[in-house]
C-alpha cells in the first residue's frame, strides 16, 4: 500500500487544480521572445470591434484611450488577431524589421 504524504496547507493544489490568476505582470515570464512576426494595427483602420481582444489567447491586446495596442512582452506573434481583423487593420511585420528587435531577458531564471 502507498505511504501517504503530509502536503503542507500552504503548499496544497486547490479543490479542482483551481488556482488565482496573477493580477500584475510576471517579469521572468515573459515569452514575446519566441514572436518572429509582429502584429501592427493601423489606428486609422481600426474601428474598435474588439474582435482582436477576444480572440487573442494571450490577451495581449490592450484598449488604450487612443485606441488598441499590442503588449510585446507577451505576444508570440501567432497571427490570429490578423487573421481575425475584419477591417484588416492589423498586419504582421518581421520581427527584424524593428530597431528594437525582439524582447530578451535581461537575466535568466
Amino acid at each position: 500500500m502507498a505511504k501517504m504524504i503530509k502536503i503542507p496547507k500552504d503548499k496544497e493544489v486547490p479543490f479542482a487544480g483551481i488556482t488565482p490568476a496573477p493580477t500584475t505582470e510576471q517579469e521572468m515570464m515573459i515569452t514575446g521572445n519566441w514572436r518572429f512576426m509582429r502584429p501592427v494595427i493601423d489606428k486609422a483602420k481600426c474601428t474598435r470591434c474588439r474582435i482582436c481582444w477576444v480572440y487573442c489567447p494571450d490577451a495581449c491586446i490592450v484598449e488604450g484611450k487612443d485606441g488598441f495596442s499590442v503588449n510585446l512582452k507577451y505576444c508570440k506573434g501567432c497571427g490570429i488577431c490578423t487573421k481575425e481583423c475584419p477591417v484588416g487593420a492589423i498586419t504582421e511585420v518581421p520581427e527584424l524589421d524593428f530597431p528594437d528587435g525582439v524582447v530578451r531577458l535581461e537575466k535568466l531564471f
